[in-house]
Formats: structure tokens, sequence, C-alpha cells
């Protein structure tokens, strides 16, 4: 039997569709809801401008007064139940085999256990169930994994770059050691190369180092990463030594990656604490890169150094401050779907 080649799209490819969860009384966010639905509502509006939206909510009658901005047109509402909001790591995850998609429903095991996650795991089901994907597309079960879709980049080409500390962390599959855990991926995948950070990390993390915290591809050449220039800074060695390890990447065919640094964002506290604030966590969609901004001074910087990485694409700046009091940003709230995925 010839195997059918697998493709694990990159992120800049043309999308059907963008998934969100829309906060509620009963998540988190139940102290600072119309703080948080502000946020939420302009990520929908620049979403639903050039795409698909998904919106996942108890009560889409609720909800859609909040999106009246938004092109109707372009939204489907599902009424599902979730434990939180981080569409990014319950999400379905989209590969290509044989040029067909499938989507690969994983484990969300509340980034190893933290956090309960029994709705959040079948909410990719409910959707399939709902006819959100277009007819014929299989869902694949790999709940026998626990995977989250931030802990993962693609180049579109073959090549994943990712983080020890999250795919290797005994609160995930522990029954795998590193060796395994690559195989599995590059076969699930479709993958020729496995780029694995050991360095890198926010304070304020709940995510065991997400790689969509710390580096993100911007094209098959191209890694933007959050580069720390402050010595005093509790996060200057680790982003130095991820850096360091980022310029011995090689692509596929040898040659070295363009590196564009982003600014670490100047701090940002939440009730004492530090917060994982990062610009490393934007969304590209058609035609546009959506990139979290935090009312800092640093902000400015990071959307220009965007702009460099994205030259075709429009640069628009989200205010996710009430995001990150949560300890996470924009990329986390969504996951992407590509063409011909969507109804």
């Amino acid at each position: 039997m010839i195997q059918k080649p697998i493709i694990y799209p990159a992120e800049w490819e043309q999308q059907s569709a963008v998934q969100i969860a829309w906060p509620d009384p009963h998540t988190d966010w139940a102290n600072m809801l119309d703080e948080v639905e502000r946020c939420f509502a302009q990520i929908a509006l620049e979403i639903s401008k050039r795409q698909g939206l998904i919106v996942c909510c108890e009560t889409p009658d609720t909800v859609r007064p909040k999106l009246a901005q938004c092109r109707p047109e372009n939204i489907r509402y599902v009424a599902t139940r979730h434990n939180d909001t981080w569409a990014r790591d319950f999400g379905g995850i989209t590969i290509y085999e044989g040029g067909e998609p499938r989507i690969l429903d994983f484990t969300f095991n509340g980034w190893g256990l933290k956090f309960a996650a029994n709705h959040d795991n079948q909410i990719t089901r409910h959707l399939a169930e709902q006819g959100i994907f277009r007819s014929g597309i299989p869902l694949r079960n790999f709940k026998k994994y626990a995977l989250e879709g931030g802990s993962m980049e693609s180049d579109g080409q073959g090549t994943m770059l990712t983080t020890e500390e999250c795919l290797l962390n005994v609160n995930r599959n522990s029954w795998m050691d590193k060796n395994e855990i690559e195989q599995m991926l590059k076969d699930t995948f479709g993958l020729s190369q496995v780029l694995w950070l050991k360095n890198g990390y926010l304070a304020g993390d709940d995510t065991d180092s997400h790689i969509d915290t710390l580096a993100r591809f911007c094209s098959p050449s191209s890694i933007a990463y959050v580069k720390c220039e402050d010595e005093k800074d509790e996060h200057f060695t680790a982003l130095a030594t991820m850096e360091a390890e980022l310029k011995t990447f090689k692509q596929l065919n040898g040659a070295p990656y363009e590196l564009i640094p982003l600014p670490m964002a100047e701090a940002v506290y939440f009730e004492g604490h530090r917060l994982p604030a990062t610009y490393a966590n934007f969304l590209i969609i058609n035609g546009a890169v959506l990139v979290p901004t935090y009312q800092t001074k640093t902000d400015a910087q990071a959307l220009k150094k965007l702009q460099k990485a994205f030259p075709d694409r429009e640069i628009v700046g989200v205010d996710c401050s009430p995001l990150i009091k949560q300890h996470g940003s924009l990329h986390c709230v969504t996951m992407q779907y590509p063409n011909g995925v969507v109804n």
C-alpha cells in the first residue's frame, strides 16, 4: 500500500475560518467579563472582515448582539460548553493527506492537569457533528496523545519548531521518550525534521513554554523570536541562550534561518505577579497579521518588526491587556482552519 504524503500546513496559507470560544460567566473571566468581551469582539471584528469566524458559545443569542459590528454572513455560532477560552490548545489540528484535509482531535489535558478540560475536549467533535467542517472531511481520534496547538510551529514544508519543556514534560505523554515523541510527530504530521528548543520561558506562563509565546515561523526561511536586551531582567539568560540555539538551526536545504528579533514586552503585572506578555503570540490570517499589544512603550516597536517580517500583509495591533491577565494572549484564543475545511 502506497502511503499518501502528509502536510502540516503553515499558518500563513489561505484560511477558511478561525475558531474562538466566547468568554462567559462560568469561565475564569467572570470577574472581568465586560473588559475581556471587548477584546474578543475586536479580534472577531478583524477576523470577520477577511474570512469566516466560528464562535463557540453556550448561548448564541446572547453573543450575537455583542458582535453587531462584525460581518454576520461570515460568522457561524456553535452552541457548546467550554471550560475556558484557549481554542489554540483544544481546537482541531488540520493536516493534508494525499491533498485532502483531515482534522486531528488530540487530548487537551489542561496543560498538564493544571486545569479542568472536560468540556474543551468535546468541542472539536461537536463542530464535526454540527456540520461546521466540510462534508467528507474525517475527524481522526488522536486522544491517545496530549498535544496542544500552541506547542507546535510548522513551516508547511516538513519542519516543526517546538520546545522540550512542553512536549517532553512528564505531565503530557510520560509513557514516551523523546525519540518516540519525535517519531510520532514525524509520522502524524509528515515531518522531515523537528527543531527542539531547550531554552526559553516567560514568567507567569501556564503552558510549560509553548513555542507560540517564544518563536514563530514567518516564512519557510524566517523565524521571529522574543529577544531580551535588559541584563537585569529575569528572562535575559534563558532568552539569550534560546537565541543562540535558533542560530544553530538549519532549514532542510542546509541554510540558516533569517532571525527577526521581537522586543521583550515591557513588564506587565497583575495582582503582584508578572504576566507572560509576548509579541510572538500573533495570529496570521488572510491578508493580515493580528498582533497583541499591551498598552506599553514596546508595542510600536513590535508592530514595526512584524511589518518587516510580513511585508505583504496588514499589521493590526489588538489590545490584549485583558487576555494577559489570565496568562494568555491573541494566538492562544484562536485556531485557524485552512481553505476548504469549513463550510
